[in-house]
Parts: structure tokens; sequence; C-alpha cells
């Protein structure tokens, strides 16, 4: 193989395996994965980004890429690394819907289910509305532009090719899932602490007055203290989310940072 072709061919591969990382968060983390927006349109921003960084670290290009399941390797090595980070911060933002089925179901309203593109199913009114406000607060906070940081960070541990398949990586999305679920019932609890004393008040009232229809009457009550309670928890998402967030895309570069070291 000629000079001219050997560049070519690290050009090439250099180029792939960055697109394959890239790729893998563009099409898995929010704001860039979200299924509102066309394929055509994630696919030319993960090439434009790659096209960005692999000038960046032509001068490194993995060795052994002739070898065609050694090439493969590294390509899925490359797509783990960024669906783990893309898929992290998806995780712990869709945690935060958790909240709003366990609002919907003690409230009584989770009959009023809306279609969501994002999941491809029915979920509640409250889960759209604590997801909406967890994203506008991570685009607030500039936390697609720290996920990409990330993602830069990722090319000093982790060069093209170089990734490897970690146990940290389970452990991150673990912990990751627990934070979320702590993240969504901590946001809850102004809500459900009012919709269970409700329900307590509801019984008693059922018990002493029989004659008073307490279905049609609970569904009210607990419909209108549900939406007043709404606001606590908004408030309680509010103050607990950014430092979550913040503490969230840590992990993941931890995660990272963690498998370079248990592979050697």
């Amino acid at each position: 193989m000629s000079f001219l072709e050997t560049l070519l061919f690290n050009q090439f591969a250099i180029f792939t395996l960055v697109l394959a990382r890239v790729g893998g968060l563009i099409m898995t983390a929010p704001i860039f994965g979200t299924q509102a927006a066309p394929m055509r349109v994630r696919a030319l921003l993960a090439v434009s980004i790659t096209l960005l960084i692999s000038p960046l670290l032509a001068t490194s290009p993995p060795s052994d890429m002739t070898n065609l399941f050694v090439y493969a390797r590294y390509l899925l090595s490359e797509v783990l690394v960024g669906v783990l980070l893309g898929f992290g911060i998806t995780l712990f933002l869709t945690g935060i819907q958790v909240t709003g089925q366990i609002v919907s179901q003690l409230s009584g309203t989770a009959l009023a289910d809306v279609f969501d593109p994002t999941l491809d199913t029915n979920v509640s009114i409250f889960s759209q509305v604590f997801y909406f406000l967890t994203l506008s607060m991570f685009v607030l906070l500039d936390g697609h532009r720290l996920v990409m940081d990330a993602l830069l960070d990722t090319y000093s541990w982790l060069p093209p090719g170089g990734a490897t398949l970690g146990t940290t990586y389970v452990d991150a999305l673990t912990t990751l899932l627990s934070q979320s679920f702590m993240l969504g019932i901590r946001a809850a609890a102004p809500v459900m602490t009012a919709l269970l004393l409700a329900t307590l008040v509801l019984g008693l009232v059922g018990r002493t007055m029989p004659q008073i229809n307490i279905l049609a009457v609970g569904f009210g009550v607990n419909s209108l203290l549900a939406i007043g309670c709404l606001f606590f928890s908004i408030g309680a998402i509010a103050w607990a989310f950014p430092l979550q967030a913040a503490s969230a895309i840590d992990i993941l570069r931890n995660a990272l940072r963690d498998s370079v070291a248990v592979a050697s």
C-alpha cells in the first residue's frame, strides 16, 4: 500500500470512528436526539460535528485497521461511548416523568393521556409538564454544551479506537437511574402528601356521611388539589434539578475516565 493510500485510509478510519461516537451521542442525547427532529437533520449535525473534530485527531490513527473484525470492534466501542453519554442524560431526564405519572394516578387524571413522540407512547399530562420543564431547564443551564464538552473530553482519555467495554458504564447508568427516581420522588412529595391526606379525609367523610357521593366529590377535590400543589412540585424540581444535572454529567465523565484505568 502506497503512502497516499495509507494516508487516505487512516483519514477515513479516523472519520468513521469519530462519526460513530458523535452519532451515538446525537441519536440518543436530549435536544439532539429527539424524535421530533428529522433523521436527515440529525445525520447532518453528526457529520458536521465529525468534520470539525476529526482533523484534530488525524495524527493518531489506531493500529490494525486493515483487520475487518478489529475495525468492527472499534466502531462498536465508539458507538457505545456516544450512547453512554447521550442515553445517560436522557435516562436522567426521562425519570422525572415518573413524577407526573404518580401525580396522575393519585389525582385520578391518568385517563387524560397525550401522545409523546419521544417515547412513542401515551403519557399523562403531568408527565409532559414535568419533562418539558426539566428539558427547558437543561437548555437554560447550557446542558447541551456541557454534554458536547464531555464528548470532547473523552478524546483526551479515549482516542479513536481506544474505547473499551467497561463495567463502569453499567454502574454509571445505575447511579443515574437511582438519582432520577430520587429526584422524581422528591418533586412529587408535596402532591403525594396532599393527595394522601385528602384521600384519608374523604374516606372519613364517606364513613360518617354515607349519603355523599364520595367518588364524584373526591375526583373534583383531588384534581383541584393536584393542580394547586403542582406549583410546589415545579418549585422542587427547579430547586433540585440544577445540582443533579451537573452531577449526572460528572458521573458519565468519571465512568469513561475510570474505564481507562480499569483497562490499563
